[in-house]
């Protein structure tokens, strides 16, 4: 009977694949990528069709894991708490994932492909909640989501580049976060009181951000 393919051995090839790229595209061959695996080149493409797919699979897992932990952020009472929970989420996926994270953001990406598109809407949703229940002003929520994400992705690629320590990433995503959101309309005590409620509920949820995370 053949051999059934591992898919513990698939996931391996991605996330080994992840941490090649770091080093830019040339550094990802069949023979490395077997040889950081210990399995033959020829399993490469038991489970790939070439490494265009490979890289393909690397994003897709990469937000698929962003996903898997947005999905902790059911809708509450309060939706700027919501979003800012989100932001918290992001820097921690990075934090667990920084070598996945980096080719997700970092390297060069197919407008055509719709991988991670799902976790943005997510953003889109939440600030239009925030909007509709009088918290944000009136405006387009996918601008507003574009900004959050623009923020939150600076603050996340200069820890990863060791230009902010996790302390101070942490801080400023709260500070520019806080910031936003009351240019967004929001009160400044109300703005507050989120992102507190924010990082409490990512502490009982167990999505604890330290240089352990990794």
């Amino acid at each position: 009977m053949p051999k059934l393919p591992d898919p513990q051995i698939r996931s391996a090839l991605i996330d080994s694949a992840a941490v090649l790229l770091a080093d830019g595209p040339q550094a990802l061959t069949t023979r490395r990528l077997a040889e950081s695996v210990g399995t033959s080149t020829m399993a490469v493409y038991t489970y790939f069709r070439g490494m265009d797919d490979l890289r393909r699979a690397v994003r897709k897992e990469g937000f698929d894991r962003l996903a898997e932990l947005l999905e902790r952020i059911t809708p509450s009472h309060d939706p700027v708490a919501d979003v800012a929970a989100a932001g918290g989420i992001y820097l921690f996926n990075a934090l667990a994932n920084p070598h996945l994270y980096r080719f997700m953001f970092m390297e060069p990406f197919d407008v055509n492909d719709d991988v991670g598109e799902a976790t943005f809407e997510s953003l889109v949703a939440g600030l239009e909640r925030a909007i509709q229940a009088g918290r944000f002003d009136k405006a387009d929520a996918y601008s507003l989501a574009t900004q959050l994400w623009s923020m939150s992705h600076g603050i996340v690629t200069l820890h990863l580049a060791g230009l902010l320590t996790l302390e101070e990433a942490i801080d400023c995503l709260a500070d520019m976060g806080r910031n936003l959101f009351i240019g967004f309309g929001d009160d400044p005590l109300s703005a507050e009181r989120s992102i507190r409620a924010a990082r409490e509920r990512l502490r009982v949820q167990g999505v604890a951000m330290t240089e352990e995370t990794a």
